[in-house]
């Protein structure tokens, strides 16, 4: 497990853009719920199971202590309670560009056929019989080296945990 520090370093920005977007751009709101998540996460670091992303455990307290403060203030307009199903979606949306993001960063250290694969297959969106054909190779190949290519990523993400 990283140190805390260094998971700050990472995640401290997800999380405040999160609760930002979520607080319709309240900056002081968000520092502090960002500053409070982190304090948690320290003493519950112990009970994070790892079955997560940890920046999808930081923005699962986040979202409990935004909630939280929604129902001290309870002057909720009902039009932010209308919209709220929407802002969540944000924290969706946070997550996959950071999966994203590593995802091609591991694909990176892959050679480069396989590299072409899992670009034509990830950003084309070409079938194994396409990829084939541009690779000048049979469709079985292209699945291979494509299940090849997303083993190594996945394990290379498994060691960072």
């Amino acid at each position: 497990m990283q140190d805390m520090e260094e998971i700050y370093k990472q995640h401290s920005k997800a999380v405040y853009k999160y609760i930002f977007c979520l607080s319709n751009g309240n900056s002081d709101l968000a520092e502090e719920i960002t500053a409070e998540t982190f304090a948690i996460a320290v003493e519950k670091i112990n009970k994070f199971k790892g079955n997560c992303k940890i920046s999808v455990w930081l923005c699962q307290i986040a979202k409990f202590l935004w909630y939280k403060e929604l129902k001290k203030k309870s002057k909720i307009k009902f039009e932010e309670l209308e919209n709220i199903e929407d802002k969540l979606k944000v924290e969706e949306d946070i997550i996959q560009k950071e999966e994203k993001l590593q995802i091609f960063k591991n694909i990176q250290s892959l050679d480069e056929k396989t590299k072409d694969v899992m670009y034509l297959r990830l950003m084309g969106n070409l079938s194994f019989i396409e990829i084939a054909e541009v690779m000048g190779k049979t469709p079985n190949w292209a699945r291979v080296t494509y299940y090849r290519g997303k083993q190594k990523i996945k394990e290379e993400n498994s060691n960072e945990k």
